[in-house]
């Protein structure tokens, strides 16, 4: 295969680091190496923990949040958890946490609670649930983004399985979702919808992590959008100390969570590389913890991150640049979790800082935990059920790209992204 100049100057770069590479798929994927692996290997072990002892074991429906020493009482569960937590299944399988057979049992029993019971609306699903017992939560709303998210999973699951009965209803959920409903008569979908008062206004109309939502509907079989709603979604550019990237006013997961699945590496439409602005994303929000210095001096370029979390005052959505919410020092581990593909050896330093400096303290049963505030000797009880997703997936896709590739065998992800102009780059195979 050749390599592209492209190819050869990151392999340079990630050499300086400790990493080496190799052309896959036409892209390059980082070979951590044997520390690195380790760790991550720990990391993941423990995440996928969370994803069999939070779910219920009747439903498969996963926990919003869970003590991060163990199980505890709660039973409020999300839809965009669950679809981490199948996804997460899989990779258990894959790398042996868990035995295979356990693991297609808990899948199928999932699969058959959402396609026969879980309460929907023309395919989609509603935020919160009772992962007891389906029960909607605090008159939630069916939620566009977080059933995308619930639908990578049970994609997922539809490949990696090899079992009729999976593939049978991973295809049900899936061709069941009414996508053209969810616009609303526009050209962008909406947030939501509520029985009681009908669509949401706020509208999947920027950047974000929205390409999910669009990639899945345009390669749907049965229920499409057009493949001209992908121009319909505003691209905002933004400049951070000499970096030129995609990037709205938002926390830095929205650059993590399409391509948790959706393969973007060595593609790009007629706007962007994704992948490449992830990355570009991902340095600008480490220079942005650094810049912060001055204000928190525990910030450096071992420990470092800041996105949607807990925090010591409940749950904010903030981070930069731009600058959001009221930061106070908190470390987020998911931020650097989430963007391990993108800057491995950064994201990986500070990860391995965060367990090395502050121990048990930090590192529980499930991993490291949501956030934590080592200024104010803060340090969350809990772990949040996406932020452990995000982080697994991507630690995965960073050691072997398996989610990517396995996702990407489903036709419909295929072709949707051809639909939109995400072919590969010339040059870059």
């Amino acid at each position: 295969m050749k390599i592209s100049r492209r190819q050869m100057l990151l392999s340079a770069a990630l050499a300086t680091a400790g990493l080496s590479t190799w052309p896959a798929s036409g892209a390059v994927r980082p070979k951590l190496f044997p520390a690195a692996d380790r760790f991550l290997d720990e990391l993941e072990r423990a995440a996928t923990l969370y994803f069999w002892e939070a779910a219920d074991p009747t439903t498969g429906l996963v926990k919003d949040r869970s003590l991060a020493d163990g199980p505890d009482a709660r039973e409020i569960g999300s839809i965009a958890a669950t679809g981490f937590g199948l996804t997460g299944l899989c990779i258990a399988g894959k790398r042996g946490y868990l035995d295979r057979r356990e693991v297609l049992r808990r899948i199928a029993h999932t699969l058959r609670y959402l396609w026969e019971q879980l309460p929907q609306e023309r395919g989609f699903f509603y935020h919160f649930i009772n992962v007891r017992t389906g029960e909607r939560l605090w008159k939630c709303e069916l939620s566009s983004i977080d059933t995308a998210l619930l639908l990578c999973g049970v994609l997922t699951c539809r490949q990696y399985a090899g079992d009729r009965e999976i593939r049978r209803l991973a295809t049900q959920i899936y061709e069941r979702v009414d996508w053209p409903w969810m616009l609303n008569g526009g050209d962008t979908f909406s947030h939501g919808w509520h029985p009681e008062t009908g669509f949401i206004q706020n509208r999947w109309n920027e950047y974000s992590e929205l390409m999910m939502i669009y990639l899945l509907a345009i390669g749907s079989p049965t229920h499409p959008v057009a493949a001209s709603s992908w121009e319909a979604w505003t691209r905002p550019w933004f400049e951070y100390e000499g970096l030129r990237y995609i990037n709205p006013k938002a926390p830095l997961f929205i650059h993590q969570y399409s391509q948790a699945w959706f393969d973007f590496r060595g593609r790009r439409d007629r706007h962007a590389d994704y992948f490449d602005n992830s990355v570009l994303a991902t340095r600008g929000h480490l220079r942005f913890c650094l810049d912060l210095r001055s204000r928190f001096p525990h910030f450096s370029q071992q420990l470092w991150g800041i996105t949607a979390s807990d925090s010591a005052n409940g749950y904010l959505a903030w981070g930069g640049p731009p600058e959001q919410g009221p930061l106070d020092g908190t470390v987020v581990p998911c931020a650097a979790g989430g963007s391990i593909p993108f800057l491995p050896d950064e994201c990986l330093r500070a990860l391995r800082t965060m367990r090395e400096r502050f121990g048990e303290r930090v590192w529980k049963r499930y991993g490291l935990v949501d956030a934590f505030n080592p200024a104010a000797n803060w340090f969350n009880p809990d772990v949040i059920g996406i932020d452990v997703g995000i982080t697994l997936l991507m630690a995965e896709n960073a050691r072997s790209g398996f989610v990517w590739e396995t996702f990407m065998k489903n036709d419909e992800a295929r072709r949707a992204m051809s639909r939109v102009g995400l072919d590969p780059k010339p040059g870059d195979s």
